[in-house]
C-alpha cells in the first residue's frame, strides 16, 4: 500500500475496532454475569420471603402466603412487550413430600430435589434455575425459580441496549479517524506544497523550526541532499570551466599549424606544421578521453563480468606499449593469473591505465616502468614503479586535484586529471592511491583495494 494516510487509517481503524471487539465481548460478559447474579439474588429473597411469611402464620401456608404464591392478573396487568411476567414461579412443598402451594403458572412436578441452594431442572421442556430455601422448623421446603430463557432475553435486551448505539457511532469514528489522520499529515502536504513551489535553482536550505519535531529528521536530511546537489552543481560548473579553458587551447593550436601547412612555402615547414597538429590531435584526444574517464569514474556504477586482475593488468600495458616505444621506455608487468577477480573493470581499468601513462611520460628514453599485482591478507595492490622525476614536494597534497599540473607534470603538457581519476575511481572501490618516493629516483605510486 503506497498511501501513508490511508495505511495509518487502516491501522488506527483496526486498532480502534480491536478494542471494540474487546468491549463488547467484556460488556456481554459482565451484563451475563450482573444480571444472572442479581435474578439469583431475586430468587434467594423471594424464598426467604415466602419462608418468613410462613413462619409468621404458624407454618401454615396462610392468605399472604397464597397471594404471594399465587399472582393475580391486577397486580401486573401489564405484561409489556419483552415478556417478563409470570416467568417467576414459586412451590412449597411439606418433609411430607406433598405441595402445599405453588404460583400460577408452575409446573405440576418438583422443581428440585431435597438439597438447599441453586441448581438447574428441565421440567416440561423448559430449563428453571431454582433456588430452595429448606426450613427445618415450619417442615417446608420453599423453591423459587424462573426460566433461563427469560434470563437470556433480558441479557440480550440489556447488550443490545449498549451495542446499538456503539454501533452508530463506528461511521462517526471511522470520519474521526480519517479528518485526525489528514489533520496529523498536515505538515507533510505544506512541505510537499513548498518544494512543489520551488524554482530548481532555489537550494536554500528548509527552516525546520516551524514544523513538528517528528519532521525535522526528514528536513535535515533534504537540507543535506540540498548542500550535496549545490557542490555538485558547482562541481560540475567549475569542470566544465576548466575543460572549456583546457581544450581551447589545443583546438587554437590546431586551427594555427593548419593555417601555417596551408600557406607552409616549403616541404619542411608543412611537414612541421603537421607533425604538431598530429602532437595537437593526440593531446586533445587523451584529454577528451579522460574527460570521459572522470565522468565515469564519478558517476558510473562500473559494475559488470568479473576479470581477472593480472589480465587487466596485461590488456593495459598491451595498449601502452606504442606509446612506451615512442619514448623508449621498457614495460615491464607482473601479477599471476587467478590472484584475484573485479566486477568493477570498467572503473579500475581508467585509473590504471592513467598511473602507466604517467609513469611511461615521465620516465627518461631508456627507463623501465614496472606494474606488477600483489595480494597479502585482506589486500590487493597494484603498484607502479618508474625513474622519472617524481613528485615534487610542494605539488604531493595537490596532485589529484583536477586540472592541477605541477612542475612534474609529464611531458609539461598532461591536463591534470590523470591523478584525479584515479582518486576518483578509489573513493568509488574503497580503495586508496598512495603515492611515494622511490628510492634511487623516481616514483611509487599504489592502488590498494580491499581483497
Amino acid at each position: 500500500m503506497s498511501s501513508i494516510r490511508m495505511r495509518l487509517f487502516l491501522i488506527l481503524l483496526a486498532a480502534t475496532g480491536a478494542v471494540w471487539l474487546s468491549a463488547v465481548v467484556w460488556i456481554q460478559y459482565t451484563t451475563r454475569t450482573e444480571v444472572n447474579h442479581v435474578l439469583d439474588r431475586r430468587l434467594q429473597e423471594s424464598a426467604h420471603m415466602v419462608a418468613s411469611l410462613i413462619a409468621r402464620n404458624g407454618g401454615v401456608v396462610g392468605e399472604a402466603v397464597e397471594m404471594l404464591a399465587h399472582p393475580r392478573p391486577h397486580i401486573l396487568p401489564d405484561d409489556g412487550p419483552e415478556g417478563y411476567s409470570h416467568e417467576l414461579i414459586c412451590q412449597v412443598w411439606g418433609f411430607d413430600g406433598r405441595l402445599k402451594s405453588e404460583s400460577d403458572g408452575a409446573p405440576k412436578t418438583r422443581l428440585a430435589d431435597d438439597a438447599a441452594g441453586f441448581s438447574e431442572r428441565e421440567v416440561d421442556g423448559e430449563t428453571w434455575r431454582v433456588y430452595s430455601h429448606i426450613d427445618t422448623e415450619m417442615g417446608v421446603r420453599v423453591m423459587v425459580g424462573d426460566a433461563l430463557s427469560m434470563r437470556e432475553r433480558l441479557v440480550r435486551g440489556v447488550i443490545l441496549g449498549l451495542l446499538v448505539p456503539a454501533l452508530a457511532i463506528l461511521p462517526v469514528l471511522a470520519a474521526l479517524i480519517w479528518f485526525a489522520v489528514g489533520r496529523g499529515l498536515a505538515p507533510l502536504d505544506r512541505l510537499a506544497r513548498g518544494l512543489t513551489l520551488r524554482p530548481a535553482t532555489d537550494l536554500s536550505a528548509i527552516d525546520p523550526a516551524p514544523g513538528p519535531r517528528e519532521l525535522r529528521p526528514m528536513v535535515t536530511a533534504l537540507n543535506g541532499l540540498f548542500r550535496r546537489v549545490e557542490a555538485a552543481r558547482e562541481h560540475e560548473r567549475s569542470f566544465t570551466a576548466f575543460a572549456a579553458h583546457e581544450l581551447k587551447t589545443p583546438l587554437a593550436g590546431l586551427k594555427t599549424q593548419a593555417q601555417v601547412a596551408v600557406i607552409a612555402p616549403d616541404e619542411a615547414t608543412r611537414n612541421r606544421a603537421l607533425a604538431q597538429i598530429s602532437t595537437g590531435v593526440a593531446r586533445t584526444d587523451r584529454m577528451v578521453r579522460q574527460l570521459l574517464d572522470m565522468t565515469a569514474a564519478e558517476n558510473a556504477d562500473g559494475s559488470g563480468p568479473e576479470q581477472d586482475g593480472a589480465r587487466l593488468l596485461a590488456d593495459l600495458a598491451e595498449g601502452l606499449q606504442g606509446l612506451a616505444a615512442q619514448r623508449s621506455v621498457t614495460l615491464e608487468i607482473r601479477g599471476a593469473t587467478g590472484l584475484w577477480h573485479t566486477a568493477h573493470a570498467m572503473l579500475l581499468a581508467p585509473a590504471l591505465r592513467n598511473l602507466v601513462e604517467n609513469a611511461i611520460l615521465a620516465s627518461p628514453a631508456g627507463g623501465v616502468v614496472e606494474a606488477d599485482l600483489t595480494r597479502a591478507a585482506n589486500e590487493v595492490r597494484f603498484t607502479v614503479l618508474d625513474r622519472g622525476p617524481g613528485i615534487p614536494e610542494a605539488d604531493r597534497a595537490h596532485v589529484t586535484e583536477r586540472f592541477w599540473r605541477g612542475a612534474s607534470s609529464p611531458s609539461g603538457q598532461g591536463s591534470g586529471l590523470g591523478l584525479a581519476i584515479v582518486a576518483a575511481v578509489m573513493e568509488r572501490m574503497s580503495g586508496r592511491l598512495c603515492l611515494s618516493p622511490r628510492e634511487g629516483g623516481g616514483e611509487r605510486a599504489e592502488l590498494i583495494l580491499p581483497a
